[in-house]
């Protein structure tokens, strides 16, 4: 919990643990009332100053970890002991509620069976000989709840949602999306490792050719080095035209939340899925704010739209700020002069930048939006952002309408996941200018600065940097080289992949996956109570096998050597010999020789061997066998 509460709150609770381990030996605890009351109020302020409110679930995590805290002072019986096992699985759902991330899963799976240890060990008492007993006893508990577990996670009807949902507010999440794109925007999101989206291609067994540019979202107003996009994205009007093509790419998404409306595809999407729409600039956007991961398929297209640009849009395209410098108009002009072909012009502001000595950076120094002569004639240092806004901006000084796109760049692929993970680092700005002869047309212009960012995710391609040179690193030798090595890069891919399933498989777990599901198995559309009515008579079924099963488990075992003895003692009594109730093999051996003086030595043998041979049943029960058979014959000869 250090990572979202407020982080006096989680140390709190670990110096009145260290407390308790000083004052227990010493039978000191909190017996006041008043200091109760006072160390209650102080919190309780404390936790309203830290968030502003009491509202809210990270305030109400912390009235519960505080509660706690001054529960562990004062615990002195049985039952406070009890009330704080209860609290803390209380704590351990409410870290649920505040990430469900797969290693917090597996912390908080951990803090419970834990915690039921503690239960089973405090019941024990002093019977309890070791730490493993508990432990054990913990395991085969949990080993027998799993069946049911899993019978109710897979059967219990969902109504309208999965298993993840984020309560908290996401306005001031990390994420490299904003309606607006100004300089060093981002350039600071290099070294954000959050999770954008993750991406996989259903249809191919390796990743697509080429660079993978996934498309986020299209700006249209130009103010030099600052860019905007619409406040109210409107749907494109051809959006229901468009067809995949031969050259269609099928992807399954699943994004992480961020409390907007942009949602991701491969360059560009032409088939929309469910409650989201195609908007203007063929990028797709959610119909409602996305809090809560979604998973969701898309189909995209690699060929350009070839449509007419319309003349409202080739206005929109061609605005201008109001301010631009007579060096930066006659730039453009210049490439119209010498050639006035739309893609010649293209190809001379990529030489421009090819060839002025242009750097690509991750931290550039800071821009205003009106520093385009310091970008294009004095510093020249940037990064993505940086390149796109200038072209687009050069591309409209000449004539030729331009927008600019921000999306994601690559991702690292998981060859044992079979996807992409793209994160907020990955993040990338690049145009698209308008071309009589193929439409809207893709232009990276920083491929002209690092022509080896479009095939690599920027950490591969600053990775390749550092090892050529060209860069520097912070870290040290031994750390990289670690990083580097082919066993941490498998426990990471490993990692990732099991993280992968765990928000695919377990989070996702909506309702129309279950459908699915149940489909399969033939008992689709029963209705949720039926559902739940089947569900508890199989969950009553598998407690009444189990009850059975345990019940033969609990019978005393039938041991065939005593078993036979006793049958021989039987056949023994006919012939007036009978064993007393307190008598042993050995004391009956003697007593049947005196009243049977013929058979002494063959009773003193059998009895010898049972003795010898009683963790034997196999030898036992063959000698008894005989021997009863001869005491049989003995009784039929003596009558």
């Amino acid at each position: 919990m250090f990572g979202t509460l407020a982080t006096w709150i989680p140390s709190f609770f670990l110096l009145t643990l260290a407390m308790k381990f000083w004052m227990e030996p010493k039978g000191y605890r909190l017996r006041s009332a008043i200091w109760k009351l006072v160390l209650a109020a102080v919190t309780l302020a404390a936790i309203f100053f830290s968030y502003g409110s009491l509202k809210g679930i990270e305030p109400g995590v912390s009235v519960l970890v505080v509660l706690m805290s001054l529960k562990i002072l004062e615990a002195h019986t049985a039952r406070e002991f009890q009330v704080m096992v209860m609290i803390a699985w209380v704590l351990c759902l409410c870290g649920f509620f505040l990430s469900q991330d797969f290693a917090i899963a597996l912390c908080l799976l951990a803090a419970f069976a834990l915690l039921l240890v503690a239960l089973i060990q405090f019941h024990g008492g002093s019977s309890s000989e070791s730490f493993w007993s508990p432990v054990s006893a913990t395991c085969k508990l949990l080993a027998q709840a799993a069946p049911l577990v899993a019978l109710l996670f897979l059967l219990f009807p969902r109504i309208n949602t999965d298993f993840q949902f984020e309560i908290r507010d996401l306005r001031s999440a990390a994420s490299g999306f904003s309606d607006r794109l100004s300089p060093g925007s981002i350039a600071s999101l290099t070294n954000s490792s959050d999770i954008a989206f993750r991406a996989e291609f259903p249809d191919r067994k390796t990743r697509p050719p080429g660079p993978i540019y996934w498309r986020g979202i299209v700006m249209w107003h130009c103010e030099g080095m600052e860019w905007r996009a619409p406040y109210a994205p409107a749907s494109s009007s051809d959006s229901s035209t468009q067809s995949p093509g031969d050259k269609a790419i099928r992807q399954r998404i699943t994004i992480a939340p961020h409390g907007a409306g942009w949602m991701f595809a491969l360059d560009r999407p032409v088939e929309v899925p469910p409650k989201a729409m195609l908007a203007r600039g063929n990028y797709l956007w959610s119909v409602q704010p996305i809090r809560k991961a979604r998973r969701y398929e898309v189909i995209s297209s690699l060929e350009g739209t070839g449509k007419e640009l319309q003349p409202r849009e080739r206005k929109e395209a061609l605005e201008l700020p109001a301010s631009i410098s007579p060096a930066v108009r006659d730039l453009a002009q210049s490439w119209i002069a010498r050639n006035s072909d739309p893609r010649a012009t293209v190809n001379s502001a990529l030489q421009f930048f090819r060839t002025q000595r242009f750097r690509y950076s991750l931290s550039p120094g800071e821009y205003k939006k009106n520093d385009l002569d310091e970008f294009l004639f004095h510093r020249r240092v940037g990064f993505c952002e940086h390149y796109a806004t200038c072209f687009a901006t050069l591309m409209r000084l000449a004539g030729i309408p331009a927008r600019v796109v921000v999306g994601y760049l690559g991702g690292e692929y998981n060859d044992l996941g079979r996807f992409f993970l793209v994160r907020q680092a990955d993040t990338h700005a690049w145009c698209e200018v308008w071309l009589p002869d193929s439409g809207w047309t893709r232009v990276d212009p920083t491929s002209a600065v690092a022509p080896g960012r479009a095939s690599l995710d920027l950490n591969s391609f600053l990775e390749r940097r550092i090892a050529s040179g060209e860069m520097e690193t912070r870290r040290s030798a031994f750390v990289t080289q670690l990083t580097r090595s082919a066993i941490f890069t498998n426990i990471r891919l490993a990692w990732e992949a099991l993280n992968y399933e765990w928000d695919a498989r377990v989070l996702g777990f909506d309702a129309d996956t279950q459908e699915s599901l149940l489909a399969s198995f033939g008992i689709a559309k029963r209705g949720p109570f039926l559902l739940i009515a089947e569900t508890l008579v199989i969950a009553a079924a598998l407690l009444v096998i189990y009850a059975g099963w345990m019940q033969l488990r609990s019978r005393s075992r039938v041991d065939r050597v005593k078993a036979l003895y006793k049958r021989f003692c039987r056949k023994a009594a006919r012939l007036g010999v009978r064993r007393s109730p307190w008598e042993g093999p050995s004391d009956f051996s003697k007593r049947a020789a005196q009243l049977l003086p013929k058979e002494s030595e063959r009773i003193r043998q059998i009895s010898n061997t049972y003795i010898a041979l009683r963790y034997s049943p196999k030898s036992a029960t063959i000698i008894l066998d005989r021997f009863a058979k001869e005491v049989s014959a003995f009784a039929a000869h003596s009558r």
